[in-house]
C-alpha cells in the first residue's frame, strides 16, 4: 500500500496511477489524514443490452394526472 500526500502526488500521479493500474492500492492524504483511494477503472464486458423488462412493466394510464389532494399539498390549484 501506498500513501502520497496530495501535495506530493501532484508531481507523481503517473506513477501513482500505474501502480494502481498493477493492483497496488494507492492513497491520498491531506495533512497526513487518508482522504481518497485511487483505483482502477474496470470497463463492462459486454454493452448493456435492453428490453429484458418489455411486456413486465405497466404504465398506467394516467400517470402523468397529478392527483387533486397531491396538487393541494404543495399549494397547486387542481385542475
Amino acid at each position: 500500500m501506498e500513501i502520497a500526500n496530495i501535495h506530493d502526488a501532484k508531481s507523481r500521479l503517473s506513477k501513482l496511477v500505474e501502480s494502481a493500474l498493477a493492483g497496488e492500492e494507492v492513497i491520498l492524504a491531506k495533512a497526513g489524514k487518508p482522504v481518497v483511494r485511487l483505483v482502477p477503472i474496470h470497463a463492462e464486458s459486454a454493452p448493456r443490452v435492453g428490453g429484458q423488462w418489455k411486456g413486465k412493466v405497466r404504465i398506467a394510464d394516467d400517470f402523468d394526472v397529478l392527483p387533486d389532494e397531491i396538487a393541494a399539498a404543495f399549494g397547486i390549484e387542481p385542475s
